[in-house]
Parts: C-alpha cells; sequence; structure tokens
C-alpha cells in the first residue's frame, strides 16, 4: 500500500475509534510538550553552573570566603546550587544547624518546582490506559448490543469480530501513549535525582568553609558534627 492509502486508512482507524480517542491525542501532545521543556529545563548548567562550582571548589580547598562576593557569584550564575548557596550566606553568623536546615529546605523547594512540570506526564500515564480502556468498554456494549439484535439469518460471528476489532483501538492507542510517558518521566525524574546529587556533592564540600567561619566568630561549638560524616540527607528527601 502506498504511503496516502497508509495515512488513510490510520485516519480511518482513528475516527472508527470512537470519540475517546481526541483525548487521548491531546495527552499525546501534552507528553510531548511536557517532555521538550523538561529536557531543555533540567540542562546540567540549571543545577551546578561550571564556573560557580570552580569558585565554590576552590573555597572548599582552602581559598577565603567573602560573602559577598560568593553572593554575587551566585547572582551572575542563577541555577539551583546558586539558590541554595545564597540561602546558606544570608544566614552566616547563625548557628551552623540552621545553616543546614535552610540549605535543605531550599532544596526541597526547588526539586518540588523542577517536579512540577513531571507531573502532567506521570498524570498520562495514569489517565490514558483508563481512556482507552474506557473506549474499549464502550465499544464492546455497542457490539454486544448490535450482535444481539440483528435481523436472523445474518453472521453474528463475523458482526461481533468486527465490533471487537473496532473497540480494541482505543486500549491501543492508550497504551502507546502512557508506555512511551513512563518512559520519559522516569528519565525525567533520574536527571533530576543526579542533578541534585551534583548539588549536594558541592555544598557539602563548603559546609567546612561555612564551619570555619562560624568558629571564628564563636558560633559553632564542639557539639557540631564534621561535615565529612553528613550523609547526602536532601536527595532522599526528594523522591518523587
Amino acid at each position: 500500500m502506498n504511503d496516502l492509502g497508509d495515512i488513510r486508512t490510520l485516519w480511518e482507524l482513528f475516527l472508527a475509534g470512537g470519540p475517546l480517542m481526541w483525548p487521548i491525542t491531546a495527552m499525546s501532545l501534552l507528553v510531548v510538550a511536557f517532555g521538550l521543556e523538561r529536557l531543555v529545563a533540567l540542562r546540567r548548567s540549571r543545577f551546578v553552573p561550571r564556573g560557580l562550582a570552580t569558585k565554590l571548589r576552590a573555597v572548599a580547598a582552602g581559598a577565603p570566603l567573602e560573602p559577598r562576593e560568593a553572593v554575587a557569584y551566585c547572582d551572575a550564575h542563577p541555577s539551583v546550587l546558586a539558590t541554595v548557596v545564597r540561602a546558606m550566606l544570608v544566614r552566616l553568623g547563625r548557628p551552623l544547624a540552621e545553616i543546614e536546615h535552610a540549605a535543605e529546605t531550599t532544596s526541597n523547594r526547588e526539586a518540588s518546582r523542577l517536579y512540577a512540570n513531571i507531573r502532567p506526564i506521570s498524570l498520562a500515564v495514569s489517565i490514558t490506559p483508563l481512556l482507552g480502556l474506557l473506549g474499549t468498554v464502550q465499544g464492546m456494549i455497542i457490539a454486544f448490543y448490535t450482535t444481539a439484535n440483528l435481523e436472523a439469518g445474518a453472521n453474528r460471528s463475523a458482526e461481533l469480530a468486527g465490533g471487537i476489532y473496532l473497540a480494541l483501538i482505543t486500549t491501543f492507542a492508550g497504551l502507546c501513549v502512557a508506555i512511551p510517558a513512563a518512559v520519559i518521566a522516569h528519565y525525567l525524574e533520574g536527571r533530576i535525582l543526579s542533578g541534585f546529587r551534583r548539588v549536594d556533592d558541592v555544598v557539602c564540600g563548603l559546609l567546612p568553609a561555612i564551619e570555619r567561619i562560624e568558629a571564628r566568630g564563636g558560633e559553632s561549638t564542639a557539639a557540631d558534627a564534621p561535615a565529612e560524616r553528613r550523609p547526602e540527607r536532601f536527595v532522599a528527601a526528594r523522591q518523587p
């Protein structure tokens, strides 16, 4: 069959699927739109810009930390890391536990913002198979009703088979949307978790420098745990 014939057949199958094919199509467009938007939004520099990471790692290695200069550097490199570090710097002079809490709270808030546009994709994963199933159930009801009311002598088996064939179109369409959507959602969630692990690596390396400032200011105590023993507490709290 030529290409035009293939297109015509697909269009005919789409129409034969009934009205529920339209919301399934709408969900597929939603998956494509939000998937592309998240692919762009979750690029590596959105989490840890190279210039800012280099600067903060130098501080962690022993370079002097000038809070105002660091805040200005964060402003010049907008990202998740910049937002978290800025929240820590504005609380210099307060107890170290409060600074860590501010980092954790800010990190979780940023994670919630990044997950927001993945939720429509997850919704499509759940909704489109149900829409397909609803269309199939509706088609089966119509097929059995039509078969039951055929005239005497009509080929009931052929009529029923044709009705079931058309009824299954929506289930097929729903699964064709839901399966790729599930893969896309899982991939994007993995990118978010990976990005936040990189953020935590830099933040945990920066904590000793902040601890030294707190110690010079007399704010830290011997009871504060060393930064090297602090696990990646923030990542676990951001599971979707």
